[in-house]
């Protein structure tokens, strides 16, 4: 998990506590995310914008796709198909999938 999931995970709970007890350090692997993420999460949210994205703030989702692919993770999402088109490759685990 990196700081963006965290913070999108965080929505959901009052406190950093009770966040950490749900997710503890132990069991969710914590990263910081990579210089090499950044740059392929702005070269897919460039590409999202040429081919006509519209939505004003994606570029987190691109960033968590990307550390996914530089890291050689799989990701958990709802959102297989945008991580499909922009990131190839990339192991996707998608509920009811």
């Amino acid at each position: 998990m990196n700081p963006i999931v965290y913070a999108e995970v965080s929505l959901g709970f009052d406190h950093v506590e009770d966040l950490d007890n749900a997710m503890p350090a132990s069991q969710f692997l914590r990263e910081p995310l990579p210089y090499a993420a950044g740059f392929l999460a702005g070269k897919a949210f460039l590409a999202y914008r040429r081919r006509g994205g519209s939505r004003p703030t994606p570029l987190p989702d691109f960033y968590i796709g990307a550390h996914a692919a530089v890291g050689g993770y799989r990701l958990l999402t709802r959102d297989d198909k945008r991580y499909r088109t922009y990131f190839a490759g990339l192991e996707l685990v998608t509920p009811g999938g």
